[in-house]
């Protein structure tokens, strides 16, 4: 029987759970926000249809993450991949009035 043990930090003190588990007993990650970037209905599946998310040059946020940073996200069909490159394109309503986000947005296939 192997432990599994996390420490939290809450409010300036550290909390330490510990649980057994069996060996047979897979390590499951829950996904209990719709926003997590993974979907556990899709794992599994061929993503062929992509979205490639890279900044302008001269833009000020890559001093900090760097200048060859992307994000890659992949979608099993192009339907989807459309409808998240639309949501992605969309201005939310999270931005100030001041805010101009400077995101390059590539659709792209494997």
């Amino acid at each position: 029987m192997a432990k599994f043990a996390a420490t939290v930090a809450n409010r300036g003190r550290e909390i330490r759970y510990t649980r057994a588990i069996s060996a047979a007993e897979p390590a499951q990650m829950t996904f209990c926000h719709s926003h997590n970037l993974v979907d556990p209905h899709a794992t599994g599946t061929e993503c062929h249809y992509g979205i490639r998310v890279t900044l302008p040059p001269g833009d000020t946020l890559r001093t900090i993450i760097g200048d060859d940073w992307e994000r890659l996200h992949w979608y099993s069909s192009e339907a989807d991949r459309d409808r998240a490159f639309e949501n992605m394109a969309t201005r939310h309503g999270f931005y100030r009035i001041s805010d101009t986000p400077t995101q390059i947005l590539e659709k792209i296939s494997r």
